[in-house]
């Protein structure tokens, strides 16, 4: 991987029992010399991205530059990991995430969430909050979040045919701009992402919150950011516009931003 040195551990967890189990493929970095003190911080990737994509890596090395401890991962389906990508449902990845923060994580952690990952992260702090264990909730930095996306900004959208693809075989498929093989979205993820809804209520995180989000989006609408902050109560919440940022927000300035979210919290 571009850019990293050999201090990388690579390892797993198992998640599930029976034939639901799934291996989930970890990267570890830890926190060298003086680090312990500062918080780690988690990689959440987006829909269909991996832990080798551009901001994982930069944040990943940067960690090892400023000496913190790193926990990068692929959900199942996803890169590294076991599993089938049409088994996945927003339940199924947040109990992979609890997982990996329950086994590797020491401390506090700071939870770096892209796109779909944003919502992942949302969703941690509910259930590490309902857990008591909100202590391990350092902060959060979300790039272009994407909560409540199946319900809320793809639903209202879907057209007849993929109306009926659901109804039909369970799925529908639609070209990407972010690679050759096509997304898959099932009944099962828009079944279970209401379930997980956090746009219904307010979400105490308990810990500064740093938003990055591209005003040229063609997935999430810089407005859904506006609407995210406005369930959010803490003063302590922050929104970057990027008036000419897409959705990957991997260009080294877009980068730059999310490393200087990370160290103001970490400064904290």
């Amino acid at each position: 991987m571009t850019g990293e040195n050999q201090t990388l551990i690579r390892t797993a967890v198992s998640v599930g029992t029976g034939a639901d189990t799934r291996e989930i493929a970890v990267l570890l970095r830890g926190a060298g010399g003086g680090g312990a003190a500062r918080p780690g911080v988690v990689w959440l990737g987006g829909y269909r991205s991996d832990m080798s994509g551009t901001k994982a890596v930069e944040l990943c090395r940067h960690a090892g530059e400023t000496g913190r401890a790193c926990i990068r991962f692929d959900y199942s389906g996803h890169g590294a990991s076991g599993g089938s990508f049409r088994d996945g449902t927003i339940s199924r990845w947040l109990a992979e995430s609890l997982a990996v923060i329950d086994r590797f994580a020491d401390g506090p952690q700071i939870l770096v969430g892209s796109s779909m990952g944003g919502w992942i992260a949302l969703r941690l702090v509910q259930e590490l909050r309902r857990l008591g264990r909100g202590e391990m909730l350092a902060g959060l930095v979300l790039v272009a979040p994407a909560p409540d996306f199946t319900s809320e900004l793809m639903e209202p959208a879907l057209g007849a045919a993929e109306r009926a693809s659901l109804e039909a075989r369970g799925f529908f498929e639609e070209p990407t701009p972010y690679g050759p093989e096509p997304n898959v979205f099932t009944r099962a993820l828009f079944e279970d992402g209401r379930d997980n809804r956090v746009l219904d209520g307010l979400i105490d995180v308990g810990a500064p919150v740093r938003i990055i989000q591209g005003m040229e989006d063609p997935d999430v609408p810089w407005r859904h950011a506006l609407r995210l902050m406005e369930h959010l109560p803490s003063d302590n919440v922050e929104l970057t516009l990027i008036r000419d940022g897409d959705h990957r927000l991997s260009r080294p300035s877009d980068i730059a931003l999310m490393l200087a979210a990370v160290d103001g919290i970490t400064a904290r």
